[in-house]
């Protein structure tokens, strides 16, 4: 299976990668690269923390829907989505038919230490963030799998490291 021809578009919980991987990935195959989240902010002038704090989840998903709508219908391109995004059906539905859909799959204590000290994360905001990543992880777990054609099992070892078994899973060697 070599999966590098068409978009591809990473999903996963937050911390897991999917931006560096997928910026890195974009270079490596000379694409455009986008990440949902940026590009909500770009349009709004805004944080995505702002955003969750003046239009709550629901205002912050609705915007993500219409994003992830637009980038999927992009032609080569490497996208790296919120961690929510799975959330909504119309957003899966995208992912799934119209790119090749790289899971992140990382343990929520190996996402805890890259994300503990992250203040733009507003769903870990609260006074027990591991519990939180664990909850995050039980709900969309699932999800990730179900809109995902690969997944990439994200341990503590090395970014090169981690490159390199996505580079192997896409073209099929691995």
């Amino acid at each position: 299976m070599n999966d590098m021809a068409g978009n591809i578009f990473f999903v996963g919980l937050m911390g897991a990668g999917k931006t560096s991987l997928g910026r890195q990935l974009a270079a490596r195959l000379a694409r455009t690269f986008y990440d949902s989240d940026q590009v909500i902010c770009e349009r709004t002038g805004v944080s995505v923390p702002t955003i969750f704090e003046l239009e709550g989840e629901s205002g912050f998903r609705e915007r993500e829907r219409q994003a992830i709508d637009e980038l999927t219908r992009l032609q080569g391109i490497v996208l790296a989505t919120g961690g929510g995004a799975v959330l909504r059906a119309e957003n899966r539905e995208c992912l799934h038919t119209r790119g090749t859909v790289v899971y992140l799959h990382v343990a929520p204590e190996v996402l805890f230490e890259r994300t503990r000290h992250d203040r733009n994360r507003p769903l870990l905001q609260v006074d027990d963030p591991l519990r939180r990543l664990h909850e995050l992880y039980r709900a969309r777990d699932p999800l990730y799998r179900s809109v995902a054609h690969c997944v990439l099992d994200v341990g503590d070892e090395t970014y090169f490291s981690t490159f390199k078994q996505l580079i192997e899973l896409l073209s099929g060697s691995h």
